[in-house]
C-alpha cells in the first residue's frame, strides 16, 4: 500500500506527539508544594487557611518526593493571570507522580476548604470554574495516598518524581484535533490493507496535517490559527472515507473499587470520594457522559465523610446520568458466604438505594470480580426485585470458555435470570480469553467487543464498561472524547454513551425466546486457593452469621412476647459490618495483611453487638418465666 512506502502512520503518530503539548496555550507554575505525612487516611485532613505549614517539607519542581503507601497533605497557592482570554478554559495541571501500574498517587483537591476535585496519575487536569479564575490568590490543598509499587527512583525510601504544576489555559480546537486524528489513527490500525477504509483514513490524517501549521517554533498563532481549518479537512475527509461497522456499542462509564485488596477499608472511605468527585466534574464538562456505579458501602462512606460530594450524586441520578447497580451491600464472595447473609446482601443494599436515591429503577445485579457464582444466585436476584446479572469473570477461566455471552442463567428452583458476560478485551492478561471491565474506549477494545462475540447471528449490540478503578477517578477525559469521535466512525462499531439497563432492556425485548440456558452454577476455574486461604477470617463469619441468627430470634420473640423494644439499628449495624467483611477480597483470602487485622477488629465487634442483643432479649424473656418452685 502507498501509505506504507511513505510511512504515514509513524509519521501521523510523530506529528501527533510532537502538537498534543499545544492542547495547552499558556501557563503560569504553581509554587513549590508544602508537604506533611498524615498518620492514616482516617485523620482529619489539614486544608484550611489557618493551617500553619511554614514548617512542612518544600517539594519543589522536577524532585523525587515521598513514601510508599504514605497518606499525605499538599499545600500551595493559585491564581489565574491577569489578560488571559476568558474564551479558553482554564484548569490547573498537577503531575505530582507515578506509581507504577495503579492510578496513585491519588489526591482529592481542596480549593480554599471546598473539596472540589480529584487528580491522579491518568487524571492530572482539573478544570476550574469562574469563581476561580479571578485574578485573586486561592490555597489548594491536595488530600491523598502515594499508593504502592512503581518506584521512579533509585533513591532509598522515594518513589514519586514531582514535574512542574502549573494553572493552564486550555486550547479547545487543538485538543479537538488530537482526539479525531488519534482515533482515526487507531481505528485505521485494526483494519485489513484490503479495507479501501483504511487508506482513505490515512488519505484524512495526511490532508489534515498539510493544513496545519507545523513550522517551528510551535505553539505560535499562525498554528493556533492554523487548527480549526485543519479540524475541518479532517471531520470532512473521515465522513467520506466509508461507512461504519453495522455493529453498536454502549459505553457506559465505570469504576471498579475493591473495597479493601492492597488496601484497607479506611483507604477505600476516600478512593470512594476522590473518584465519585472526579464522575461528577466531568458530567459538567461532557453532558452526554453517563455512569454506573455499584456498592452501597461507598455511598455510605461518601454520604458521612463527603456529604457535598453525596448531594451531587443524588442530582445526577434523579437526571438519569448516574445509574445506580449493584443490588447487593457490597460486591461478595458467593462461595464460602452463608445462605441468610447473602440474602441480607440484598435486602441491605436494595433498602439502602430505595432509602436514599428513592424510586429508582435498580435491576441490575452487577458482580464483575467475584471468584464464581452460586446456583442459588438466580432466585434470590428474582425475589430481591431484581432481574439481570452482569459479569466478566468467568473469561477468567482456566481451560473451559464459556460457549455463551448472552443467555438465561437458570437456578436451583427453575429460576431464569438474563445475564451477560462483557466481551471488551483486557489485552494485557495471560489467560486466552480474558476481557475487562476498565475498559479504556480505544479503538482496539471497540472492535475487539465486537469481534469477542460469539452470537453475532442473535444481536448487534454490546456492551463497554469503561474507566480506571480502584481510586483511578473512573473514565478520563480522552475516553468521553473517543466516544464522541467513534460513534459513526468509518470502518468501526458504532459507539454511544448510555446505561447497563437500557443495554439488557433490549436484549429481553428482543431475544427472550432465543437465547441458550445454562443450568448450574458459574464456577470459576482460577483463584481456586480462596476457597482455604484466611481460616481465621472464614471462621468468624461463619461463627458471627450463626450468632446475628440467634441473636435476632430472641429479640424478636423478646418483642413479641415482652414490652422488650427490638434492636433494630443495632442489628443493621452489625449485619452492615458483617456484610461489609465478605467482600469478595476479604472473605475469600486475598488481600494483605493489614486488611486482616481491620477485619478481625470488625468481627469483634460484630460479636459484641450480636452477644449484646442476644443477652437483652434472654433477659427480657426471663422476666416472664414462672417462678421456680423448690
Amino acid at each position: 500500500m502507498y501509505h506504507h512506502v511513505y510511512w504515514t502512520p509513524q509519521k501521523i503518530a510523530q506529528r501527533l506527539s510532537l502538537i498534543a503539548p499545544l492542547v495547552y496555550r499558556q501557563r503560569q507554575p504553581l509554587p513549590p508544594f508544602g508537604y506533611i505525612r498524615l498518620s492514616s487516611p482516617l485523620e482529619v485532613p489539614p486544608i484550611g487557611p489557618d493551617v500553619d505549614d511554614s514548617q512542612w517539607q518544600t517539594i519543589p519542581p522536577n524532585s523525587y518526593w515521598g513514601t510508599w503507601m504514605t497518606d499525605f497533605i499538599l499545600r500551595s497557592r493559585f491564581q489565574s493571570p491577569a489578560g488571559w482570554d476568558a474564551d479558553h478554559p482554564v484548569a490547573l495541571f498537577l503531575p505530582i507522580g507515578n506509581a507504577g501500574d495503579f492510578s496513585h498517587p491519588e489526591v482529592l483537591a481542596y480549593i480554599d476548604g471546598e473539596p472540589y476535585a480529584a487528580a491522579d496519575r491518568h487524571h492530572h487536569e482539573i478544570r476550574l470554574p469562574r469563581r476561580w479564575c479571578d485574578g485573586k490568590s486561592h490555597l489548594l490543598a491536595l488530600h491523598g495516598w502515594t499508593g504502592l509499587g512503581g518506584y521512579e527512583s533509585s533513591e532509598p525510601g522515594t518513589k514519586l518524581f514531582m514535574r512542574e504544576c502549573a494553572v493552564v489555559q486550555i486550547d479547545q480546537p487543538t485538543r479537538a484535533f488530537v482526539a479525531a486524528a488519534h482515533n482515526a489513527l487507531e481505528v485505521a490500525e485494526q483494519l485489513s490493507d484490503n479495507d479501501p477504509v483504511k487508506a482513505r483514513l490515512y488519505n484524512a490524517l495526511n490532508a489534515a496535517f498539510k493544513a496545519l501549521d507545523t513550522r517551528d517554533p510551535l505553539g505560535t498563532a499562525a498554528f493556533y490559527d492554523s487548527v480549526p481549518p485543519a479540524l475541518s479537512v479532517l471531520k470532512a475527509e473521515i465522513e467520506a472515507a466509508g461507512a461504519p461497522m453495522d455493529a453498536d456499542v454502549i459505553a457506559v462509564g465505570h469504576a471498579h473499587i475493591d473495597v479493601a485488596w492492597l488496601w484497607t477499608l479506611g483507604q477505600t472511605r476516600r478512593k470512594a470520594g476522590r473518584t465519585f468527585s472526579t464522575v461528577l466534574r466531568m458530567m459538567e464538562e461532557f453532558p452526554g457522559y453517563t455512569f454506573s456505579q455499584s456498592q452501597p458501602q461507598l455511598y455510605q462512606y461518601v454520604e458521612e465523610s463527603y456529604p457535598e460530594i453525596f448531594a451531587q450524586i443524588k442530582q445526577r441520578v434523579q437526571e438519569g446520568r448516574w445509574e445506580l447497580i449493584g443490588g447487593t451491600w457490597v460486591e461478595p464472595d458467593i462461595n464460602a458466604i452463608g445462605a441468610e447473609a447473602l440474602a441480607r446482601q440484598f435486602l441491605l443494599g436494595r433498602t439502602y438505594f430505595h432509602d436514599h436515591f428513592g424510586d429508582v429503577d435498580t435491576p441490575v445485579l452487577w458482580l464483575p470480580d467475584t471468584f464464581g457464582y452460586s446456583w442459588a444466585l438466580p432466585q434470590l436476584i428474582k425475589q430481591a426485585g431484581m432481574k439481570y446479572f452482569i459479569t466478566h469473570k468467568m473469561s477468567w477461566n482456566q481451560y473451559n470458555r464459556m460457549p455463551h455471552q448472552i443467555l438465561w442463567w437458570q437456578g436451583i428452583d427453575g429460576t431464569r435470570v438474563l445475564t451477560h458476560f462483557l466481551t471488551t478485551p483486557s489485552g494485557g492478561e495471560f489467560l486466552p480469553h480474558s476481557t475487562t471491565y476498565n475498559g479504556n474506549v480505544s479503538a482496539a477494545e471497540i472492535v475487539g467487543t465486537w469481534e469477542n462475540f460469539t452470537q453475532k447471528e442473535l444481536h448487534n449490540e454490546l456492551l463497554t464498561a469503561y474507566g480506571y478503578g480502584d481510586g483511578g477517578g473512573g473514565p478520563t477525559r480522552e475516553m468521553i472524547q473517543n466516544i464522541d469521535n467513534l460513534a459513526n466512525h468509518p470502518g468501526a462499531p458504532r459507539v454511544r454513551p448510555g446505561t447497563v439497563r437500557e443495554f439488557m432492556q433490549r436484549i429481553e425485548n428482543e431475544l427472550s425466546d432465543q437465547l441458550p440456558v445454562w443450568n448450574g452454577e458459574f464456577y470459576l476455574e482460577y483463584h481456586r486457593g480462596t476457597l482455604t486461604s484466611q481460616g481465621s477470617t472464614k471462621r468468624n463469619n461463619r461463627k458471627n452469621e450463626f450468632l446475628l441468627h440467634d441473636a435476632e430470634f430472641v429479640a424478636a420473640w423478646a418483642a413479641l412476647a415482652t414490652g422488650y423494644r427490638y434492636p433494630h439499628d443495632v442489628l443493621t449495624a452489625a449485619w452492615r459490618l458483617l456484610c461489609l467483611n465478605q467482600f469478595h477480597d476479604i472473605l475469600p483470602g486475598s488481600s494483605i495483611g493489614p486488611v486482616y487485622a481491620d477485619s478481625q477488629r470488625d468481627h469483634q465487634q460484630i460479636r459484641e453487638l450480636g452477644e449484646q442483643v442476644r443477652e437483652e432479649a434472654l433477659a427480657a424473656l426471663a422476666q416472664i418465666l414462672p417462678p421456680q418452685t423448690a
